[in-house]
């Protein structure tokens, strides 16, 4: 298990510690009492001096050696440090199983170690276990007793101070639908801002829902920004033009959403005294590295897609304050059937290609890639919602499971195991993108771990082709790319929406400019035809 350094402060752990020890101590000497007691009610004195007299030398000799194993297996499994920031429930699972795995440590080391010649010290520890164990737990509840009302009534005050809904920028998109409808079932109160340009279809289900509000607006237009942003607790922002082909098609538009109008709402939600803001970035900022990658990697961004995300996360972190808590989500390569299917995404991509034309390419099959499915992505979410804001205030975040880093190569294998028959061409090209990320620390953080794998995003795309709720994965509404360059890049609402833009944007939007020209396909598709 690896841990930052900076994570770790010993002034805070010893006490904890001191604790647990003090408690671990306390139990064995009643466990002691009661052992003794039972061993010698009834008889002559001399019987107790040589029951204390063993004990004494079990004591001294044994359990002042072995009793740290408990500290030791309780930091070993985080207790002391961050499963702190763990959610209420989380937390609470994590250290009942390090309490029996601690006592079973001790009692193998007894079973082990102490000579048979002290049955004394055997007959106590079966009874030391228990007390131990419910010790421990024990003054865990009681501290939750004492401190955890007044925490309770500190949070029922934030909550009563900030009554409204999660902002979803963006959710009415192929993460946030779904995101959305896991607010709802928690049941959270929502409000979504998206300008529908792929559509309302993916969240039309959900718009008769009582705790659900819909605003149709811009992310860039100041009036829209402020009108969402009024009354809400917190804000999730996942509206972005993705994909590195679909940011190229209008790239001004492209620094305008990506960058610039995050910059103008993290003041509208600064001013409004919105403490938590969760902003949507990817692992794509890593590049083309055969590094095993971390949070504190050095980012290479190598597309105009990955370049405003940089920008954004440095932006956010710079605006971070006392009552100003971003946190930055580096999203793994996503896949899976969400209720807006896209098909410009290499897993589901290839498993349509492989499902309705029996072929699939891979280019450069060797390269890595960090995968996460939809489904997992929203459970990842919900828990930075909840955990403490001591735990990921300021903090980046790699979205994904080490278990999840796979070649492009093992993703045509499990393709082709669901598809038998699938004809799998290898070929070389010029994209380098290849990246292992690591993803120790949200699972430290927030306990998070995936639990969809690639065999189950690959097999419910083809149940879902299987009956027919997908006819063609061709279709422009599934690919980012293509819908943008049949619908064109959305136009700003005012003149007043591009000046903000621009001053937001600065030397972003400039360098886009000199980099290609500042027209949408569809304004250059019409002028051709004109």
């Amino acid at each position: 298990m690896i841990l930052e350094r900076r994570e770790i402060n010993i002034w805070e752990i010893i006490p904890r510690m001191a604790a647990d020890i003090v408690t671990v101590h306390a139990t064995m000497l009643l466990a002691f009492a009661i052992s003794a007691i039972y061993q010698t009610y009834g008889e002559p004195a001399s019987v107790s001096y040589e029951v204390l007299a063993s004990f004494r030398q079990y004591y001294i000799h044994w359990f002042l050696a072995l009793s740290p194993l408990f500290s030791v297996v309780f930091y070993l499994n985080g207790i002391y440090t961050h499963v702190r920031y763990y959610p209420d429930w989380e937390k609470w699972k994590r250290f009942v199983a390090s309490v029996f795995l601690s006592s079973a440590f001790f009692l193998a080391a007894n079973m082990l170690l102490v000579p048979a010649r002290n049955p004394l010290g055997r007959s106590v520890i079966l009874l030391f276990a228990p007390l131990a164990a419910g010790g421990l737990v024990g003054t865990r509840l009681i501290k939750e007793l004492l401190v955890g009302k007044e925490r309770e009534e500190f949070r029922a005050g934030s909550k009563k101070a900030e009554p409204g809904p999660v902002l979803v920028v963006g959710g009415a998109g192929y993460i946030g639908c779904h995101f959305v409808q896991r607010l709802l079932e928690e049941g959270k109160r929502v409000r979504i801002l998206d300008n529908a340009v792929y559509g309302l279809d993916p969240i039309q289900s959900l718009l008769s829902h009582p705790r659900l509000e819909y605003q149709n607006g811009d992310c860039r237009n100041i009036q829209d920004i402020v009108k969402s942003i009024r009354g809400v607790s917190s804000v999730v922002h996942l509206a972005a033009i993705v994909g590195d082909p679909a940011c190229e098609i209008d790239r001004k538009t492209t620094v305008e959403i990506n960058y610039a109008a995050i910059r103008l709402m993290v003041e509208v939600a600064k001013g409004y005294g919105i403490e938590r803001f969760l902003f949507a970035s990817s692992c794509s900022v890593y590049g083309a590295t055969d590094e095993f990658m971390d949070e504190n990697s050095k980012v290479e961004p190598i597309s105009l897609y990955a370049e405003t995300k940089v920008a954004s996360e440095r932006a956010l972190l710079q605006a971070a304050g006392s009552d100003f808590h971003p946190v930055i989500m580096r999203f793994a390569t996503v896949f899976g059937l969400s209720a807006r299917p896209r098909f410009d995404l290499v897993v589901n991509l290839l498993t349509a290609r492989a499902r309705q034309e029996g072929t699939i390419t891979i280019y450069n099959g060797e390269q890595w890639r960090p995968f996460i499915h939809v489904k997992d992505l929203a459970e990842a979410m919900i828990l930075f919602l909840s955990a403490p804001l001591s735990g990921v205030s300021r903090q980046v975040f790699n979205v994904g499971d080490n278990r999840m880093n796979h070649t492009l190569g093992d993703v045509a294998e499990v393709i082709r195991d669901v598809f038998p028959k699938t004809h799998v061409e290898y070929i070389e090209n010029s994209d380098r993108r290849n990246y292992r990320v690591n993803f120790d620390k949200i699972e430290n953080r927030v306990g998070f771990q995936s639990s969809k794998s690639l065999v189950d995003g690959v097999l419910e795309i083809k149940a879902a082709f299987d009956s027919c709720r997908i006819d063609s994965y061709k279709e422009g509404r599934f690919s980012n790319l293509l819908h943008l360059k049949e619908a064109g890049t959305p136009e700003n609402k005012s003149r007043l929406d591009s000046e903000l833009m621009a001053a937001f944007g600065g030397e972003h939007i400039r360098r886009a400019l000199q980099d290609a020209p500042n027209i949408s396909f569809a304004r250059a598709k019409a002028a051709a035809s004109g």
